[in-house]
């Protein structure tokens, strides 16, 4: 049980990729956090580790899903939780190619979900992680995107993170809604944590970056590039890359400035692109990697994987504005160069049948 004047936080995904940076961030500001994930792709011992690294940090984690609402409903009442980072869902455009109806049930069933339960528990702060991929194919003249951006999804992860969208707003927007919510829309996240605390470990790996330094570890044969004839100057698909203790601190500022407004007081949802605003192609990903391990990486190109807008650059300048962030992390190297520092300490990665055991609770 809480103690009832801390100020505790809910991060669902919490054992995942962004998600176990985001609770780091929060424990290093010194807030109380609780954690909810399934572990379906999250990872038990990243938790372990948070707990090994801050022994006297207010940390709990949950074990379960943002689907039970009557769980979820508990887990915020009795924490006495007021505010939820939700990253919990699924997140990759091929395979919600190959498994639409996974996606609009975890993703679009889980926000509902969530909305339901903090709705009956009272709870009011909202940081939704959403993605650039909501923006669909911008023309060329929408980029850099903004956030006026028309949104037309070309993939069912798209999609279904637009779900969540509407459905957070319309909550929001409901008569006598306490909700005060805040949309992040952002592009592709790359890098851990500097120290080497936590990483990116996913299975199977599918991510650009990753996928090449794992070349370069051995681990795989060649990186393959799907797709080389995109209308972009290399013919490869040009991306916007930002680092997780950026996008993370984002998320910070963000639930700081929906916390300092008075409860009664308007406030329009915020809804906020994080991104650098700097687009690299695949092919200059490849050659970033290539400069951090020293040597060439084995690569072919194939076809392109269906659901791939050609070009995704952030316009970031409204939480510029707003809440003075700007990602501090320079350039693709340095980025690169932290998960491979990373990804040499852990070759198994979290090796989680030798370190399975969170102290987790199960509800």
């Amino acid at each position: 049980m809480a103690i009832a004047d801390e100020k505790r936080v809910l991060v669902t995904g919490g054992a995942g990729y962004i998600g176990s940076h985001m609770v780091l961030k929060l424990l290093r500001a010194g807030r109380a956090v609780t954690v909810l994930d399934d572990l379906s792709t999250g990872h038990a011992a990243a938790i372990t580790r948070l707990r090994r690294a801050h022994p006297s940090a207010r940390l709990e984690f949950v074990e379960g899903s943002v689907l039970d609402s009557a769980m979820l409903t508990r887990v915020l009442r009795e924490g006495a939780i007021d505010a939820v980072l939700h990253f919990a869902g699924r997140a990759l455009v091929g395979e919600s190619i190959e498994r639409p109806i996974d996606y609009w049930r975890v993703n679009a069933g889980g926000t509902t979900s969530l909305l339901a339960a903090m709705h009956e528990s009272g709870a009011r702060y909202l940081v939704f992680s959403s993605t650039c991929a909501t923006y669909g194919v911008p023309p060329p003249a929408s980029i850099p995107i903004s956030e006026a951006c028309a949104q037309s999804p070309c993939n069912p992860y798209g999609a279904s993170k637009l779900a969540c969208e509407r459905a957070i707003l319309d909550a929001a927007s409901a008569r006598g809604s306490a909700l005060r919510p805040a949309i992040l829309r952002y592009f592709n996240v790359i890098g851990c944590d500097p120290d080497g605390l936590l990483g990116e470990d996913h299975s199977p790996e599918t991510h650009v970056i990753p996928s090449c330094l794992m070349v370069a570890a051995g681990a795989r044969s060649e990186f393959i590039l799907l797709g080389g004839d995109y209308a972009t100057p290399d013919g490869t698909c040009i991306r916007d890359y930002v680092n997780v203790s950026d996008l993370c601190e984002a998320h910070l500022m963000t639930l700081d400035a929906l916390e300092a407004t008075a409860p009664t007081a308007p406030l329009a949802p915020l809804i906020f692109n994080v991104g650098t605003g700097v687009g690299h192609s695949v092919r200059e990903v490849v050659e970033a990697c290539e400069r951090v391990v020293g040597r060439s990486i084995p690569q072919r190109t194939s076809a392109r994987r269906g659901g791939d807008p050609p070009m995704l650059v952030a316009d970031a300048s409204r939480i510029s504005r707003t809440l003075n962030w700007h990602a501090r992390t320079p350039g693709l190297d340095a980025s690169i160069a932290q998960l491979w520092r990373w990804m040499r300490a852990n070759p198994a990665g979290y090796a989680e049948r030798a370190c399975a055991n969170a102290g987790r609770q199960a509800r």
